[in-house]
């Protein structure tokens, strides 16, 4: 099976993890740690904010069903890209939003979008996202993994994740999973 990789924090990985799995042609999608020094992070020592990690996800999807631009579009419609270490009430460097690329093409079409966002206006402030080369990512304690789906009534999931899914379910409907 034809498969790429994809690395986005866009704050909170429970947030993004539960945009990401509804698109049509993800294969996978993991929370976890990347872009910090402290190696095997644990979600303690992240939270700090002082390992310099940021809380991100990992995407395998299949780049004949669903493109790199098309999770680009959604990962700038599905977070505040121009808020500097902070989403919503989430603040500190563990959730800033950056994108890890995984090669020149992924770079190449990150830097563009992002160019193409800001030439437009389409945020009220210039996007701050970071780019950077992807480093070694660790994958989050088993508990994080399909946290929106296993925890509904957490009142995290029912104020913040519930609008962005539903934000997201309604701007992008054709990259909706069969359900």
């Amino acid at each position: 099976m034809n498969s790429k990789t994809a690395i986005f924090a866009g704050g909170c990985f429970w947030c993004m993890e539960a945009v990401y799995k509804n698109i049509k042609g993800i294969l996978s999608v993991a929370p976890g740690y990347i872009g910090g020094e402290t190696k095997k992070p644990t979600y303690e020592q992240v939270k700090t904010g002082d390992t310099g990690h940021a809380e991100a996800i990992r995407i395998m999807y299949n780049p004949n069903i669903v493109s790199y631009e098309d999770l680009l579009r959604i990962f700038f419609a599905t977070h505040n890209p121009t808020t500097l270490n902070r989403q919503g009430n989430d603040f500190g460097p563990q959730y800033r939003s950056g994108i890890f690329y995984m090669s020149d093409e992924q770079k190449k079409l990150a830097e563009a979008y992002i160019k193409y966002l800001n030439e437009q206006d389409i945020f009220d402030r210039f996007i701050v996202t970071e780019i950077l080369p992807a480093t070694k990512f660790y994958e989050a304690e088993d508990y994080h993994h399909n946290y929106f789906k296993n925890n509904p009534n957490n009142p995290y999931c029912q104020f913040v994740i519930i609008p962005k899914v539903e934000k997201f379910k309604s701007q992008f409907k054709k990259y909706l999973k069969d359900e």
